[in-house]
């Protein structure tokens, strides 16, 4: 069963974020620590004074409630989405999935110029906001494809796209592999090409400083991915008790990824990590980096990547055409990790060109129908 969903955090929530915040037991820094040490003092605290001060949850909440949020019940764990019907009843479907540490709030500003030709469905992950806590093991990536299928069966859609970033890229990939009969294509915005000795392509040297890159990340694991991916419940019961420590944890995921000259403001932030701390969801979200599979994601059916030179990395077009069947590849220079929140425009606009490209997919053709939800 579908059903609508509202959100309405308690007031008492609200509170005890509140005292928690006026109760910070702040740690000293080194002089001129910058950020050698981890993410800077006085950046925090202009972060945690304006969460504390000035951030309105009620504000954000009721503008969220403005769109139309579901809920329902698949493999006995709450999936919670938000469903958006384009104005053309005839209108191609795609399913958006976000990553870690984002959520559903990621896509807001691609709604609009996406649901001109699309229908949207937008998922918030088992385990991530609203769709959290999970209670069992196993929410692996190929499982969340599995309900993502199921949703879409749900909703009536014989045949739609995937699109996705971080995890999402991950999930996407795997809905083609578990429904290839019904994903016509998927797109992403990440895309992981791992170093290939046995290849023997000839690489450009752009392409092998790109490796250089991705070398280097895989011999230093950055810490937060070694906790989450190792010990997701201990570091989770810092972060589920102390705001300031999941303010810090996703705060620095943003400084670190995004393009320096990218625009989310505070208020965007601070929108997405108060989803985290109001749904308790630290140490849950955490998990899928330990349950996600240490492998290339296998896609059976069309794929189209956007580079964004600002990415934690940048795939490498030859390793990327030897595993998939890559259709469309755009490079940009503007743009990071959280391009739907960086750069919504680029990005809605290169989604848009992948799937009205594929030879199946018109927007105005009568490719999908919505009976639910």
């Amino acid at each position: 069963m579908i059903e609508p969903f509202r959100i309405d955090i308690p007031q008492a929530d609200l509170d005890d974020l509140a005292d928690r915040l006026a109760r910070t037991r702040w740690p000293n820094e080194v002089t001129d620590a910058g950020s050698d040490y981890g993410f800077p003092l006085a950046r925090l605290k202009e972060l945690a004074d304006y969460w504390s001060s000035g951030f309105d949850w009620r504000k954000h909440e009721a503008r969220l409630n403005e769109l139309p949020h579901f809920s329902t019940e698949i493999d006995n764990q709450t999936i919670h989405f938000v469903h958006v019907r384009s104005a053309r009843p005839d209108a191609f479907a795609l399913i958006l999935t976000h990553g870690w540490p984002g959520s559903f709030l990621e896509f807001l500003d691609v709604i609009e110029p996406l649901s001109r030709d699309f229908h949207l469905v937008i998922p918030s992950i088992p385990g991530y906001g609203f769709s959290g806590p999970t209670h069992e093991r196993g929410w692996d990536v190929d499982r969340i494809a599995k309900a993502w299928a199921e949703l879409m069966r749900r909703l009536g859609y014989e045949r739609y796209g995937a699109q996705g970033g971080d995890f999402g890229s991950g999930i996407s990939m795997a809905l083609g592999a578990v429904a290839p009969d019904r994903v016509a294509g998927v797109h992403v915005n990440y895309l992981p090409t791992r170093p290939d000795p046995e290849a023997g392509l000839d690489l450009s040297d752009e392409d092998e400083a790109r490796l250089d890159k991705i070398r280097h990340l895989m011999a230093n694991r950055p810490p937060y991915q070694a906790l989450q991916a190792l010990t997701p419940q201990t570091i989770g019961y810092a972060l589920t008790d102390s705001p300031i420590g999941q303010l810090a944890w996703i705060a620095e995921r943003f400084a670190q990824w995004t393009d320096p000259r990218s625009q989310i403001t505070d208020e965007q932030l601070l929108t997405g990590i108060s989803l985290y701390w109001l749904t308790a969801t630290a140490a849950s979200s955490a998990r899928l980096h330990h349950d996600a599979p240490r492998r290339a994601q296998t896609c059976p059916v069309p794929l189209g990547v956007a580079v964004f030179a600002h990415d934690i990395t940048q795939s490498v077009r030859p390793l990327a055409e030897r595993l998939y069947d890559v259709r469309h590849w755009s490079e940009f220079e503007r743009g990071g990790h959280f391009a739907a929140m960086e750069v919504p425009e680029l990005l809605a606009e290169d989604v848009r060109r992948f799937f009205v490209g594929l030879d199946e997919v018109h927007p105005h053709a009568p490719h999908a129908r919505a009976v639910a939800g």
